[in-house]
Parts: C-alpha cells; structure tokens; sequence
C-alpha cells in the first residue's frame, strides 16, 4: 500500500514508528553525470563544446524523476506512472537513474536534461542530499559525498574540457533542515494532533542566517574554479534558483483534514494551517533570502516559487493516474507524495517534483536562459497545459 494508508484512525504509535524510521527523508537532490560526451580533454575556454551544468540537490539533480504522476494501483507500471517497471513485477530505476539510482537520483529528465538546446552537453553534478559543504572545494572546507568529490571540485574538470556557459545552481535546503521540516509535520497530523509551523518557523528563523551565508560561498566556489580555469565572469552565467512548493495550500487541498484520506490516499499528510505556512511563508521567505543572495552576488536568479501551483500533491485542480485517468502532464500532479512503506520507489523521492514537473523545470531554465545574465524572474505553469506552457514573471 502506497502512502500512509497502513496507519489507523487510532494513530498506532507502531505504525508511526515506521515513519520514524524510514524518517520520511526527503533529501534534495544533487549528483554527478555527464552527459553528452567527454569532450575535448584540456581545451581552453570556448574550445571545447558548449556545456550547461546543473549543481546542487535534489530539486535540480532530478530526484523523483522515475514517476509520471501518483497512482494507488501497487503493481505492473502502476497504471503507466512507473517509468522504471520493465515487466510483470520487475523494475529498474537504472531506467531514469542510471547508476545513481538509490544515490544521487540524477534523472534522465533532469532539469539540466530536460532544458532543450541551452548548450552542446548536459553535465548533471547535483547530488539528492547534497548540501552547501559538498559544493564547496575540498581545498575550502569542501566534503565529499555519495562516494564523489565536491561539487565545484568536478566542475573544475567540466570547465577545462568545455566552453562552459550556463551554471545552474540550487541549494540550501538540507542546509536548511527541509527534510526534518517535512518530517516534522508529518508527525504532527500523524500522530501529535497539533501543528509545526510556530516551532519549525522558530528553528528556521534561527538557522537561515547562517544557512544564507553557505548558499552565497557556494557562488562564490562556483565562481573561484571558473576563474582559475581561465573564464571571465562575463562569459558565461550562474543561475540560482529556489524551490517550488510540493504541497498546496489547506484550501487548494482535495481531500478534508477532517478525515484520514489526506494520509491514506492522497499522500499529503498535513494540517491546513501547517500547509498554509508552508505555501505562503516557508517557501516565500526562502525565495526572498536566495533573491537577495543571487542579487549580492551578481547573479541570475530564478524563482520556482509558483512553478507547481495547482500541480502539488493532492491538490484540487490535478488527479491521481488510475486506469481510467492516463498519466498526463495536463492533468496530473507534478510532484511525488510521501510513500512511507516504500511499496512504490524510495522515500527519498518523496516531495519532489516528478518527471513532469522535472520537465517543466527544465523550460524554465531554458526561457531564463533567454533573458540577461544578472534578471531576476518567477516561473508559472498555465493551468490545463504541460511543460510547454511554462512562462516567466518578475521575480516577486
């Protein structure tokens, strides 16, 4: 059974028990392919071929891009939202993974991959899980991680075998704790009966600061290893990015707080004022605080903010795929729900945008491409369409 839909109305701390231990880890993603070819070994900048590169977690490494919507049906493709089923009860995430599967998640609908013609090859360095320490250079406090080298560490060998041109860049969000926050206010409709958002807002309140100062070195890194590899700021562009939210408000929400569906069925296991909070407190203020990095730093900023709405998980204007409602990017929900038991892919996937919302990640970053290197710019979905009609918006 998908989801919570195991636990009982009497709120069994045993079942609860397993939330805790599979601990409803959400990691943003990051991760390590390349994609597109090798390239010309040691060729100076603008020597070799055009490269986009994406870095950072799993919200740009492409976690969650096995699935194409959410279905309550648990066998054979999962009425056609399993891209990883080959036959009868056999799957394999290597089919969007590739050999980050249960790792880095680094999908084949990646937002880098799923840009379109933004460069020559798509090298995906994002790691889910990743933080700002396993950006940095090892020689500057930099962490390996996933048995990898830092991230700008990797980029430093992209940048001398590539005319690098485009850097997108997501992270702080394990940083900031996003996976315990998540967790946490699960617990509470779970098994609490209160509410996150007044202690979770204190704990980020005292963490962003510091959090945001990690998110400006990371440019920083990104920065240092271009310009040691022989590139001018001016020739190429870093867009930071922040992050979409998985979840709708309390009144956008198909199913009642007032029963158990938002668990059992729907994947969305929180409270309407927790849900609230998220949408229009959480996800803004972290938008707000990278929009001011990104402009302290000189750089582009994308804002994903928007980029789901009506999209999340069990959210009013989308449907779960059943064998009456196909997969769609016009109908479907664009992010993963929360699939505790695991009976469907990893926890790891959970609240993250699926493949369609992967590709609608990957037009936004194509039209911000579009625009000057230093903009600032939100992101939208037109309601009834899929990723093709994505459009962008000053940045709020």
């Amino acid at each position: 059974m998908i989801g919570f839909r195991n636990v009982s109305k009497d709120r069994d701390p045993s079942r609860v028990r397993r939330l805790a231990c599979a601990a409803v880890t959400v990691p943003l993603a990051a991760g390590a392919l390349l994609a597109g070819g090798a390239g010309t070994a040691g060729a100076a900048p603008g020597a070799g071929p055009t490269a986009v590169v994406s870095m950072g977690d799993s919200y740009i490494s492409g976690e969650a891009g096995r699935w194409k919507g959410n279905s309550l049906t648990n066998t054979g493709s999962r009425n056609g939202t399993d891209r990883g089923w080959i036959s009868g009860s056999t799957y394999d995430p290597g089919k969007v993974y590739g050999a980050t599967a249960g790792g880095c998640h680094r999908s084949d609908s990646a937002e880098v991959h799923s840009a379109g013609a933004v460069a020559d090859v798509a090298v995906n360095l994002a790691c889910s899980g990743a933080t700002s320490d396993n950006v940095f250079r090892a020689a500057n406090g930099g962490v390996s991680y996933r048995g990898e080298a830092p991230q700008a560490d990797q980029l430093a060998a992209v940048a001398a075998s590539h005319d690098v041109k485009v850097i997108a860049l997501s992270i702080g969000g394990n940083d900031l704790g996003f996976a315990d926050i998540i967790k946490s206010c699960a617990y509470d409709f779970i098994l609490w009966n209160s509410y996150c958002y007044d202690d979770q807002q204190y704990a980020v309140d005292q963490k962003i600061d510091a959090v945001m100062g990690k998110v400006g070195k990371s440019v920083d890194e990104v920065r240092a290893v271009m310009r040691t590899a022989g590139y001018a700021d001016s020739s190429y562009r870093i867009v930071l990015q922040s992050y979409p939210s998985p979840i709708p408000r309390g009144a956008e929400n198909r199913y009642t707080q007032s029963d158990w569906s938002r668990l059992n069925t729907g994947g969305c296991p929180f409270w309407n004022l927790d849900s609230d909070w998220a949408r229009d407190s959480l996800v803004p203020q972290i938008a707000n605080r990278i929009k001011g990095v990104a402009a302290a730093k000189g750089v582009q900023f994308l804002d994903l903010r928007d980029m789901l709405q009506g999209r999340e998980v069990c959210a009013k204007t989308s449907k779960q795929v059943s064998s009456t409602v196909p997969a769609s990017g016009r109908t479907s929900e664009w992010a993963r729900w929360i699939d505790n038991n695991e009976s469907q892919g990893l926890i790891q996937e959970s609240m993250h945008p699926n493949h369609y919302g992967q590709l609608a990640a990957g037009r936004c970053l194509a039209l911000a491409v579009a625009q000057p290197a230093n903009s600032a710019s939100g992101c939208r979905n037109t309601v009834g369409g899929d990723h093709t009609g994505m459009f962008l918006t000053p940045a709020p």
